[in-house]
């Protein structure tokens, strides 16, 4: 069983090293990780991460993992990315947090159910997805996850699927993934209003500038 990663420049590293801990550990399976070349990319907050090889050296693969991050901007973007994800696309996907956003600028939400970061939620419709403001949405061979730490749960519930609970049990027991937060300020539902409103200020104009990139890339397919 083939898994490959993407990892790409200010990527956010939990959306690829959360769900590593458990496609890694997979039965049977071959984890590699991609980069678009094979050199070294920095994620958000300057963590180095080294692919395994570059995108064109892929072969195959039955599990395509996508995180997400400010990254995706510029990929959304970038065709040689966007038609690599076509082309890896025809079999199981775990897509996380913005990673969602990467697979719609390919042309590949439309009718689907999906979710996506909090901030971002809003934006899978211009792509035609139907978004779901849940931790995980399963949408046939298809698994999308939240924001950042949700991708570990992204992760194990495709372990069930592909190797059985038993399996992804023990994963999460090794693991020792019993997340007991010292705050509920997790969602935009539980966090105090002083906290959300700084959050989504933080971020207004990342997602307004995402909002017109999405809004010129669905004008050009559809006007080419």
């Amino acid at each position: 069983m083939n898994i490959g990663s993407l990892v790409f420049d200010d990527m956010d590293q939990i959306d690829f090293t959360g769900p590593f801990e458990v496609l890694s550990r997979l039965p049977g399976g071959h984890h590699r990780v991609y980069g678009i070349t094979g050199q070294p990319v920095r994620d958000v907050r300057g963590l180095t991460i080294v692919p395994d090889a570059a995108i064109g050296d892929a072969p195959a693969l039955d599990v395509l993992h996508v995180p997400g991050g400010r990254g995706v901007d510029v990929l959304m973007e970038n065709e040689e990315v966007l038609a690599w994800l076509r082309e890896q696309s025809g079999n199981v996907v775990l897509s996380v947090c913005t990673g969602a956003l990467l697979l719609g600028a390919a042309g590949l939400l439309a009718g689907r159910r999906a979710t996506t970061h909090w901030a971002s939620l809003h934006l899978l419709p211009e792509f035609g997805a139907e978004a779901v403001d849940r931790r995980v949405v399963v949408d046939g061979d298809w698994i999308f996850a939240a924001g950042v730490t949700s991708g570990i749960d992204g992760a194990l519930t495709l372990a069930a699927r592909l190797c059985g609970d038993g399996v992804a049990q023990g994963l999460q027991l090794y693991m020792q993934y019993a997340p007991e937060p010292p705050f509920d300020a997790g969602t935009p539902d539980t966090a105090p209003p002083s906290v959300l409103a700084k959050a989504r200020a933080d971020m207004a104009e990342v997602t307004e500038r995402r909002l017109h990139t999405i809004r010129r890339i669905v004008s050009e397919h559809a006007h080419p």
